[in-house]
């Protein structure tokens, strides 16, 4: 297994780790109760997707 001769430097790891933060998600409106929900998945509040009931909501 190969082992590295030389320590990489603060610069070159921090290069390479300028693309690991997280990204917020982007939250999109749904359409009928207007609550903010993942794009292209059923709203958890309501349960409709595409105008349509996909899963039974129970209200607690």
């Amino acid at each position: 297994m190969a082992n590295p001769k030389r320590r990489h430097s603060q610069a070159r790891t921090g290069k390479r780790r300028a693309h690991d933060a997280l990204r917020r998600a982007n939250l999109a409106e749904c359409p009928n109760c207007h609550e903010p929900k993942l794009p292209h998945r059923v709203c958890p509040h309501c349960g409709q997707y595409k105008g349509r009931e996909v899963i039974e909501v129970t209200s607690e």
